[in-house]
């Protein structure tokens, strides 16, 4: 593994690179013209183009990009491509680019990267490569047994096991995420939410569809066990951040994928109102709220469980059920940043 300033030498020295862009984003397609042009006239070249008109495909593509052996690959989407293509950079001596195109767009904004495509193209051409923490997720497959543990060992490197850096989701439940694993209602978001809405409307069609849903969804119970110690919470959204935004807003000002902690934090109890309230809460006061106040726990593993068993979203997509362990890997992922970008 190179250090950082001897990739960054690589990419600079006009390194191998790849372009992954999803033109299903809600930019991918629209932007793709002008988001090759910008990057030509930053000077940068890449070896191969994937236009990922097919996201069911990112895996495969992903497996070519890798044989490809760039130092760099830079992919145009929203947080389901990136974390796509975290899954199989994580542990990998590549350095990760992102042109955000999405709809939130929560892992980029906690990069700080700019989330105008000329600006983000300008952090490709004058940024520095990071290293930054990425989750590990392991839960139960919907119909199959509940494990007696869902825990178990994260990967270390590629190919180290299941859930490793060589592909997404693994059949037994395993998988890497860039950016938060959530369940309750934010779970029936996901699957409610209409595409077209999204494409219109933005990030204000989750919103939009959370209050379409919150008069019939229910408060459910969940058992956080951190280390020795455990609570149960009462809520209708639970969720656990790697990342410092949810729904394109701030969690808190200190939060970063870069300080060694996941945060696991619930919005409300189980009156409907009180998690309206505390969304609200959250969107208006998320930049000045700090990890340290008691509405966080931080940990680097959190054992979370839920009666009955619950669909669980992670990164956007439902992966598995509860119960679940999540793990926190430090430093694992290599990403190019600002120069303003605060590296631990």
């Amino acid at each position: 593994m190179r250090s950082k300033q001897e990739l960054e030498d690589a990419i600079r020295a006009e390194g191998r690179a790849v372009l992954v862009v999803n033109a299903k984003s809600r930019r991918g397609r629209r932007l793709f013209g002008s988001a090759r042009r910008l990057l030509t006239e930053a000077g940068l070249t890449f070896e191969r183009i994937f236009p990922v008109t097919d996201p069911d495909r990112l895996t495969e593509i992903f497996t070519e990009v890798l044989a490809l052996e760039p130092d760099l690959v830079v992919v145009g989407g929203g947080d389901g491509t990136v974390a796509a293509a975290v899954s199989h950079l994580t542990h990998r001596d590549i350095a990760l680019g992102v042109l955000p195109l999405g709809t939130t767009n929560n892992f980029s904004r906690s990069l700080e990267l700019p989330q105008d495509l000329r600006g983000a193209v300008s952090v490709l051409r004058d940024g520095k490569v990071a290293d930054v923490d990425v989750g590990w997720f392991t839960g139960t497959d919907p119909g199959s047994d509940p494990p007696s543990d869902a825990g178990g060992d994260p990967p270390s490197d590629p190919g180290s096991g299941p859930g490793g850096a060589t592909n997404g989701g693994e059949p037994d439940g395993r998988h890497i995420f860039a950016n938060m694993v959530s369940l309750g209602l934010s779970v029936e978001v996901a699957r409610n939410v209409p595409h077209g809405l999204k494409r219109v409307v933005g990030r204000a069609a989750y919103g939009l569809t959370a209050v379409r849903l919150l008069p019939r969804h229910e408060a459910f119970t969940a058992t956080v066990r951190i280390g020795g110690e455990t609570q149960e919470v009462l809520t209708h959204q639970l969720n656990v951040a790697n990342g410092a935004h949810h729904s394109g807003q701030r969690i808190a000002r200190d939060a970063s994928p870069d300080d060694r902690l996941l945060a696991v934090y619930r919005l409300g109890d189980e009156r409907r109102l009180r998690l309206a309230s505390a969304t609200a809460r959250h969107v208006l006061t998320g930049q000045w709220r700090s990890l340290d106040e008691d509405a966080f726990l931080t940990t680097d593993e959190v054992h979370i469980a839920t009666d009955p068993p619950l669909p669980v979203d992670v990164d956007g997509e439902i992966r598995g059920q509860t119960p679940v362990t999540v793990k926190l890997l430090g430093n694992a992922l290599r990403v190019i940043v600002p120069q303003s970008f605060v590296d631990t």
